[in-house]
């Protein structure tokens, strides 16, 4: 079967800045006070790239991602600075204005599809409902275009696919439904939550391909959010690694790899298994626990876990600054990796490592 072409690819422009974050904020009220998710982002994403979101759970990416996407309650949430779409302010949108783009202009991918698609509803008609709402097509032209993405996303027997309930496919299938739901109106832009959480390895790498490909294809924008810094040097172009709310190192992943200057990326790196490894080695957990982002710490909030801090990282928190040979490469750190010697850390206590 000839795979079919992407339904929107021709006009747009291959280079620019798409999304443009200054100082966003995210807070929530809770009875201890306010948490601090996303505490002081700035980041450009430019377009047609794939940019990776990565850091540990409770790092803030995610909140980052749905913060862009305008997907958070409007009760109980504090949220400050600027997030741009194509010039178009989204902080505190009216939903009119965020509805409009949905869709159209950019998309999500979320973490577990069985909980985001609709139970009661068939595969067909979800991915149907969007094309009819907003590009006006009629039930037979939804119904042809739910086959070509069902087919674009290599599910086989699509039109079979129609009638079934998400319950009826696998998980795989069902994150490949999702992509085509996302997929649908052409965006500009799309996010992926962990789009390969609870999938065995080999589809892991399937759905991440069929991402990465239609990224290209489409010219589209890809923010990929996940913990894996195997996926982000595999399908990005660019990766900002998040700590306690911000972002602590963001470069072009090639160089990042080449040369990780801030420790938090250095000990993610050092926490991948190799199949280098013997057998029954000990894995290379990070120390301690995250910070508390209600009552954040004085100065570097990777200071407690840091084999490189010194008492300056305690008291004054380090702007993110462009290395001096490079200057797509920023980092926040006062002793950047290989400009001291690191002291031993108390290994992590494995009943608090969750």
């Amino acid at each position: 079967m000839t795979r079919p072409r992407p339904l929107q690819t021709a006009g747009r422009p291959a280079e620019g800045p798409l999304i443009e974050l200054t100082d966003v904020r995210t807070h929530f009220a809770t009875e201890r006070g306010l948490v601090r998710a996303v505490d002081g982002v700035t980041l450009t994403i430019q377009r047609g790239r794939a940019v990776g979101l990565v850091g540990e759970s409770g790092s803030g990416k995610t909140v980052l991602s749905r913060s862009i996407m305008g997907l958070l309650p409007r009760r109980g949430v504090v949220r400050s600075g600027s997030i741009r779409f194509e010039g178009t302010e989204l902080i505190d949108a009216p939903r009119s204005t965020l509805r409009s783009l949905w869709g159209r202009e950019m998309a999500m991918v979320f973490q577990d599809p069985m909980t985001s698609l609709n139970p009661l509803m068939r595969v067909g008609e979800q991915i149907a409902e969007p094309l009819r709402i907003h590009l006006g097509q009629s039930r037979a032209e939804a119904r042809d275009t739910t086959i070509r993405l069902l087919t674009e996303v290599r599910i086989p027997s699509p039109a079979e696919r129609l009638r079934q309930y998400p319950y009826e496919l696998s998980g795989g299938m069902r994150q490949r439904v999702m992509i085509a739901i996302a997929l649908a109106c052409g965006p500009t832009a799309l996010l992926a939550d962990e789009p390969t959480t609870a999938l065995d390895v080999t589809v892991q790498a399937q759905i991440l391909a069929l991402l990465s490909e239609e990224r290209r294809e489409r010219n589209m924008t890809l923010v990929l959010v996940t913990h894996d810094l195997g996926v982000v040097a595999r399908h990005t172009d660019e990766v900002a690694v998040m700590y306690g709310g911000k972002v602590v190192e963001r470069a072009p992943t090639a160089a990042l790899f080449r040369r990780t200057r801030m420790p938090y990326t250095e000990a993610l790196m050092r926490s991948i298994p190799t199949v280098d490894d013997p057998p029954h080695t000990r894995l290379a957990a990070i120390p301690g626990r995250p910070p508390d982002l209600v009552e954040p710490p004085p100065g570097c909030r990777f200071a407690a876990r840091c084999a490189y801090a010194r008492e300056r990282c305690h008291a004054e928190e380090p702007s993110l600054v462009a290395s001096s040979d490079d200057p797509d490469h920023h980092y926040a750190c006062w002793y950047p990796v290989g400009t001291v010697e690191p002291v031993a850390l108390r290994p992590a206590d494995p009943a608090a490592v969750g």
